[in-house]
C-alpha cells in the first residue's frame, strides 16, 4: 500500500512539475504553430512595423480609416491570427472604420516570445503607433485571451470604447475551472488578472459572448461584467460557442457599438 501511494504521489508530482514547464506553450499554441513566413500581400490591409518598449518588433495588419473616423485595434485569442481577420476588415470598411490588428511577440512576423507583460506592452505599443498618426476615435477589440489585452490597454490608455469577446474574468480562474485538480495559484506564471484591471475601465464596455462556450464558459464573462464599472452591457448569443460567434448579426453590433461610442466620445 504505501508503495501505492507513494507512486501516485511522484506521478502526481511529475504531472505538476510537467504542466507547469508546458504552461506557456499551453497558454500561447499560436506562437508554437509553424505557420510558414509572413505573405508579401495580406490577405487584407497593409503590413506595419511596430516597435515595443522593451525592444521586441512586431508585424500587424492596417486598414486605415477616413480622417476622423474610428479605428478598432483588435487583440486575438490564443490560437489565431492577424491574417485569419479579412471578414472583420470588410465589414468594417463598410462602415468606414479602421482595422489595426498586431501579432503578438512570438506569433506570425513578430520577434520575442509571449509571455503577459509581453502581451500588455504590445497592446500598449499598438495603441501608440495608432495615436501618432491617427486623429479619430480609437476602439478596443479583444477575444477570448486577447480581451485581457484590450483591458490592460483600456486601463493605461484613453478609448472610445471597449468590445470585449468571450472574455474570462482572468486566466487564472479559467485555469483553476478547467483544472481543479492541480495548484493554478501558486504556479501559473501569466495569471492575466483581468478581474483587477477592468475596475480602472471607465469607458463604454460592449461584453458579447457565446452560450455554449465550453473553452470560456458564460460564467466567467458574466463574473468580467459585474465588477466592470458602468456603462457597460451584455450580449449573450444563443446557440453560439467559443469559436463560432461571428455572423452578421454579431458584426453589425460591434459596428453599431463602434459608431455610437465613436460619436459619444465626439
Amino acid at each position: 500500500m504505501l508503495t501505492l501511494v507513494l507512486s501516485a504521489a511522484f506521478a502526481y508530482a511529475f504531472f505538476v512539475a510537467f504542466m507547469f514547464f508546458a504552461q506557456r506553450s499551453m497558454l500561447f499554441p499560436g506562437a508554437t504553430m509553424d505557420a510558414g513566413p509572413v505573405p508579401e500581400r495580406p490577405p487584407w490591409g497593409a503590413h506595419v512595423s511596430l516597435a515595443t518598449g522593451d525592444g521586441e518588433t512586431l508585424d500587424a495588419l492596417y486598414a486605415a480609416a477616413d480622417k476622423g473616423r474610428p479605428t478598432a485595434i483588435y487583440f486575438h485569442g490564443n490560437a489565431d491570427s492577424i491574417l485569419n481577420l479579412g471578414f472583420l476588415a470588410n465589414a468594417f470598411a463598410q462602415r468606414d472604420i479602421g482595422l489595426l490588428a498586431i501579432s503578438y511577440r512570438g506569433y506570425g512576423g513578430s520577434s520575442g516570445s509571449p509571455s503577459e507583460p509581453g502581451l500588455v506592452a504590445d497592446g500598449l505599443a499598438a495603441w501608440d503607433w495608432l495615436a501618432q498618426g491617427h486623429n479619430g476615435p480609437v476602439i478596443l477589440i479583444g477575444q477570448s485571451l486577447g480581451s485581457a489585452v484590450a483591458v490592460a490597454v483600456a486601463a493605461d490608455r484613453e478609448s472610445a470604447g471597449v468590445v470585449l469577446i468571450s472574455a474570462p474574468d482572468s486566466v487564472l480562474a479559467l485555469a483553476q475551472t478547467h483544472y481543479p485538480y492541480l495548484p493554478i495559484s501558486p504556479l501559473i506564471r501569466d495569471p492575466f488578472r483581468s478581474d483587477r484591471r477592468i475596475v480602472d475601465v471607465d469607458e463604454p464596455k460592449l461584453f458579447l459572448h457565446g452560450d455554449r462556450d465550453t473553452v470560456v464558459p458564460l460564467r466567467h464573462g458574466r463574473a468580467l461584467y459585474e465588477l466592470a464599472p458602468e456603462p457597460k452591457q451584455i450580449k449573450v448569443l444563443p446557440g453560439t460557442g467559443h469559436n463560432d460567434l461571428w455572423n452578421l448579426k454579431t458584426l453589425e453590433t460591434v459596428a453599431d457599438f463602434i459608431e455610437a461610442a465613436a460619436a459619444n466620445a465626439g
